[in-house]
């Protein structure tokens, strides 16, 4: 019960990374609730967990969506203990595709604008609004998820790396502007995890990822709950401004 009664929100909680972190909050005593796009998976969650857990459809690109969110969690708890940006999205595509000297493909603006709003933007969007009160009650734990990409770049993932990069840099700026009121501030990046999205893709695929992982296998959704449990508990009481990397090991591009 190293959470127990903490009031935790989760974005992107309905599938992956983000519903095996809600199964792992929920039975260390937190108060779970989640938001996610997708309604019908999230109210599974929540069928499954039972009282300890709490589901909003949110789009976190869409601030006032947030600000509603936040305001009725505020009323419903009174306070908010750890907030972790985990909903993300994936649009890959090269910057441009060249054959035999003619220009074949490229990003569309409407993919890297997408990529933008929901993983960089959505982070900001729900941090602002969860800060005043947390700055409020004097205490509060922020988790960000980035990746290896936002630290190593990766081929074919402009808009993805770029905002795993920026939330980096927003988790730094945010663990110094927040520290003196007692907010910790950190970020997990996550190597290739074999969360449902990843399994759909190609076995070839697979295989070239778990053969670039030294430990020689992917990481499972609980490897990253386990980390945003323990920068959200009080054992990481003095971590803040950290990016923890959970990978196997990976340099990207090696």
């Amino acid at each position: 019960m190293r959470l127990k009664d903490k009031v935790t929100l989760i974005t992107g909680g309905a599938a992956g990374i983000g519903k095996a972190t809600a199964e792992l909050f929920a039975k260390e005593g937190a108060k779970v609730v989640i938001c996610d796009v997708d309604a019908e998976r999230g109210q599974a969650i929540v069928d499954e967990l039972g009282g300890a857990c709490s589901f909003y459809k949110v789009n976190v690109a869409n601030r006032q969506e947030v600000q509603v969110w936040i305001d009725d969690v505020v009323e419903r708890y009174s306070r908010i203990d750890v907030l972790i940006n985990n909903a993300g999205v994936l649009r890959d595509s090269r910057l441009v595709k060249v054959k035999d000297g003619q220009l074949v493909g490229s990003m569309s603006e409407e993919d890297f604008d997408l990529v933008i709003a929901v993983n960089l933007k959505g982070v900001f969007n729900c941090t602002q609004a969860v800060a005043p009160l947390m700055i409020n009650q004097q205490s509060g734990s922020i988790i960000n998820a980035t990746s290896i990409v936002g630290l190593d770049g990766n081929f074919g993932q402009t808009n993805y790396v770029a905002t795993k990069a920026g939330v980096v840099g927003m988790t730094k700026v945010w663990a110094r502007e927040l520290g003196r009121y007692n907010i910790r501030v950190n970020a997990i990046a996550p190597g290739f995890i074999l969360t449902e999205m990843v399994q759909q893709m190609p076995e070839r695929i697979l295989e070239g990822m778990v053969q670039h992982t030294p430990l020689r296998r992917m990481g499972q959704p609980i490897d990253i709950a386990n980390g945003y449990l323990y920068l959200a508990s009080d054992e990481a009481s003095y971590v803040s401004g950290a990016v923890l990397r959970i990978d196997g090991g990976i340099v990207v591009g090696t």
